[in-house]
């Protein structure tokens, strides 16, 4: 099984260039230490971290994303790599306003491509789903933003609405009178 974040990895697990050399077995442990992930810059990180969401995605070993639709699964899980990236960053920097950008927009792209994948192939957008651990929400509908201005202008609507309704209400009390007093006289 692949964790899902550098933060489960071992911090002794190797940069892939050092982890298959015989001569790591015989090495000592701070030399070990600066060769692993841990002393790792954030681009090798990122690597890891996408080779991974994409090992878990991929259908089979021989499979490295298809041009067709088995290409969205990847893409999503590159996506979440840098989101997962982005969010432990924003946890260590909670000010940084241009990554939080970066962030929800991000998100919204794979919010986009999940749902895409949701409307085209449901059973491959569950299985990317699960595997990545990830839970699609679609789209909130649009939502006015209140402000002062809005409920106010609301309000003199509302009461026009209402005033308007009256005068209706008043007409239609004077037609049916009108209708049952001439009711009235064709039975006379």
């Amino acid at each position: 099984d692949i964790p899902s974040h550098l933060d489960d990895l071992p911090p002794t697990m190797l940069k892939k260039d050092y982890a298959n050399l015989p001569i790591m077995n015989s090495v000592d442990d701070v030399v070990k230490r600066l060769l692993s992930l841990e002393m790792a810059s954030q681009k090798e990180k990122m690597k890891v971290k996408t080779q991974q969401l994409v090992e878990k995605v991929r259908r089979s070993p021989s499979d490295n994303g298809s041009f067709e639709l088995l290409s969205l699964p990847f893409a999503v899980a590159v996506l979440t790599a840098k989101i997962r990236t982005l969010e432990e960053h924003l946890q260590r920097h909670p000010k940084d306003k241009k990554n939080r950008r970066c962030l929800l927009m991000e998100l919204d792209r794979r919010r986009r491509m999940l749902g895409y994948l949701r409307r085209v192939n449901y059973g491959t957008f569950e299985r990317t789903c699960a595997r990545l651990g990830v839970q699609h929400s679609p789209p909130q509908p649009y939502s006015r933003r209140v402000t002062k201005r809005w409920l106010v202008k609301k309000a003199l609507c509302v009461k026009v609405f209402q005033e308007k309704q009256k005068l209706k209400a008043a007409e239609r009390l004077k037609q049916r009178r009108e209708w049952q007093a001439k009711a009235r006289a064709a039975r006379e």
